[in-house]
């Protein structure tokens, strides 16, 4: 059994570790608040800026993030257009939302991987074409035809949407909107060579697409709340209670 001050040196400890848990976690969300909240000023200043061309760009900013200003400018209005397409329910457009940002993530992760991969994935791919097995003595004598028969081709949408759950109308939209964007989100992540740049890029791409979705959203309430006053509901009420009385005598005089 522990005595007093080997207990109070425990908790101590104990306090000082949920202390360091506590300012971890704070210091990575106030993190990535600064990032989004940098870029969302970043956009908003564009919005406001004239017609005149920029020739002048502010030198602060990196090559990643000019790429990916372009890249926006091209595949946020076809995004947006598929979006608001989809207004039968929030679950289509949710659906639609969580596809694309997930086919973005599959489409750049093998770029980013073969930019920090070396030597080593092409050796191993040499050894295992090298090794065969007793598979390979196997010959297959079905005609063409049988072949298609047996082997039942997969929609290239389940593809699309293997791994997310969601409505399947908002996936297929977001399929057809992802093929007109696709080469654009390559193309502009490939110019990249700086692994500062391609993170920067990445990790804005992302976060700017969630905060264009909530953008749409916004747009597509059915209905603003109106102002009202004191004033109002009071006269309201009274105009309400004036109503039915009428309306009540006039179903008397009906009966009568």
């Amino acid at each position: 059994m522990m005595n007093p001050n080997e207990e109070k040196t425990l908790r101590e400890s104990i306090r000082q570790v949920i202390r360091h848990v506590k300012n971890k976690k704070l210091n990575e969300e106030n993190k990535l608040r600064d990032i989004i909240r940098t870029f969302a000023n970043l956009e908003i200043n564009n919005l406001n800026e004239t017609e005149t061309p920029d020739v002048d760009p502010a030198p602060n900013k990196s090559t990643g993030i000019n790429v990916l200003e372009q890249l926006l400018k091209k595949i946020v209005p076809v995004l947006e257009d598929d979006y608001k397409s989809l207004t039968t329910n929030n679950d289509q457009r949710s659906s639609f939302r969580s596809h694309i940002l997930n086919a973005v993530v599959n489409t750049l992760t093998p770029t980013r991987i073969n930019n920090q991969a070396g030597d080593d994935s092409e050796l191993d791919e040499e050894i295992e074409i090298s090794v065969g097995g007793e598979d390979d003595k196997f010959i297959d004598i079905r005609t063409d035809a049988e072949k298609s028969a047996d082997e039942e081709e997969e929609d290239p949408r389940d593809q699309f949407g293997a791994g997310v759950d969601g409505d399947e109308t908002g996936r297929n939209v977001a399929f057809q909107s992802f093929k007109k964007i696709e080469t654009n989100v390559i193309d502009s992540y490939e110019l990249l060579s700086a692994p500062e740049d391609q993170e920067l890029f990445y990790d804005y791409l992302i976060a700017n697409l969630k905060l264009y979705f909530d953008k749409f959203e916004e747009e597509l309430a059915d209905s603003v709340s109106e102002p009202t006053n004191k004033a109002y509901d009071m006269a309201k009420s009274g105009e309400d209670s004036a109503s039915d009385t009428n309306a009540a005598e006039d179903d008397l005089e009906l009966e009568i």
